[in-house]
């Protein structure tokens, strides 16, 4: 190549012409200009935009121009002693236990071990099976038809004198009947019909109750069957409280126990076991009677504290006198403990708690604020000797808040119990 290279400028003759540029070429050589220039400047911008990306400088730009949020800011939490001392409660004879969920309060007659509890089995196949197929306070739910087998459920128990409620194969019940005739009869037969629809087999409906048992915290309980028939169905008074307590948390539940009858399509209309429920406040929930476990109950009352209507439960297991003077018992013990219930003042309404401001400056030089206030009056159910907590649940406000928002919750918690809470209030409009 380089020897023609050489001859080539040695002989100029045989130098290649110049090219004549037409306009047809003298154009495509312009518009190949123009897009390498739109390449060079598309590369540059990028260029630029990653240098600039990785630069501090640039990055604090970026975060000068963004707006802080509001932050609300309270004040320290605080416990409040419950003054007086408890009142006596009276015992009973069996194993005896009294609760009050709202002020934390569980309390027992001594040691217990487990007993058999006969019926009031039931009240964890209840609240299973409402856990698993929810209803509201109202509804009804599923339809479900029956058939031989549970037709000879109810033979079965009717031949070894178990309450039981009568029923046909393609009967259709809802699920709210079948539960109604569960708590309020005391249906054997049906807590095996729920059983198997829940689960497709008592056993396995039955490892489920051990299961959520063990979950609750019920640890002296031991279930071997759906109903209570069997004496290996163990628990105690506390453990059929912390239940109860649960259960009654479910509209469902709640609705269903506080029945002094229960209509079905078969058999008509029925009373509930439970003589007590629709007097002297009471709203169930549940009794049981075998030879092993003799009389027992469990009742939840509803009972005034101050302006607070409250849920006051007791227990009495192993009880041979009978159900009704065990109901009895339990009654004597509701009252003794509301007796004792005291109405613990903790917020007034409209009362300042703390501010809402612009990233927390609430002073100095260019501080924007509002006053965060409760929106009503906060009281808490005591038991004399134990303590409410009071604590401050804030919500996310985000860069701007319209005065009368609700900016978080004001909580007050009674001997671990479950909170009782009143929403807290910005009483300005701000602007991050």
């Amino acid at each position: 190549m380089t020897e023609g290279l050489a001859r080539l400028a040695q002989n100029p003759a045989r130098r290649q012409r110049p090219v004549r540029v037409t306009p047809k070429m003298r154009r495509r050589r312009l518009r190949a200009s123009g897009i390498l220039l739109i390449l060079l400047l598309v590369i540059g911008l990028l260029v630029s935009k990653a240098g600039s990306a990785g630069s501090p400088a640039a990055g604090a730009s970026r975060k000068a121009t963004q707006k802080p949020e509001l932050v609300v800011s309270t004040t320290p939490g605080r416990t409040i002693a419950v003054p007086g001392s408890a009142p006596a409660i009276p015992w009973t004879s069996g194993q005896s236990a009294v609760a009050v969920p709202s002020a934390g309060l569980l309390e027992t007659s001594g040691p217990e071990t487990p007993v058999p509890i006969a019926s009031l089995t039931k009240m964890m196949t209840a609240y299973l099976t409402l856990m698993e197929h929810p209803l509201t306070a109202t509804s009804s739910g599923p339809d479900l038809t029956l058939t031989a087998a549970d037709q000879q459920e109810y033979d079965l128990d009717t031949e070894e004198d178990a309450s039981s409620v009568d029923v046909q194969a393609g009967e259709v019940l809802t699920e709210r009947q079948l539960l109604s005739g569960l708590i309020v009869r005391s249906a054997n037969n049906l807590a095996d019909t729920l059983a198997r629809w829940d689960a497709g087999s008592v056993p396995a409906f039955v490892a489920r109750m051990n299961a959520e048992a063990a979950a609750l915290g019920m640890t002296s309980t031991h279930y071997v069957d759906t109903n209570g028939l069997d004496a290996g169905s163990v628990s105690t008074a506390h453990d059929q409280l912390v239940l109860a307590s649960q259960a009654l948390r479910l509209p469902s539940f709640a609705s269903i126990v506080d029945q002094t009858t229960v209509t079905l399509p078969f058999v008509g209309t029925l009373d509930n076991y439970v003589s007590a429920v629709g007097s002297n406040g009471v709203v169930g929930v549940k009794s049981g009677f075998t030879q092993a476990a003799m009389a027992c109950v469990v009742l939840a009352a509803v009972r005034q504290v101050g302006s607070k209507q409250v849920i006051v439960l007791a227990a009495d297991l192993g009880q041979p006198e009978g159900l009704d003077y065990a109901g009895q018992e339990d009654l004597q013990m509701i009252d003794a403990v509301s007796a004792g219930l005291q109405l613990v003042p903790v917020a007034r309404a409209h009362q300042v708690v703390g501010k809402i401001s612009l990233s927390g400056r609430t002073s100095g030089t260019g501080a924007t604020y509002a006053p965060v206030e409760t929106s009503s009056a906060l009281f808490a159910v005591g038991w004399p000797g134990s303590n409410v907590v009071v604590s401050v649940d804030r919500a996310r406000v985000g860069r701007s808040v319209r005065s009368g928002a609700d900016v978080g919750f004001l909580e007050a918690t009674a001997a671990g119990g479950p909170p009782t809470s009143v929403p807290l209030l910005a009483t300005a409009s701000l602007h991050g």
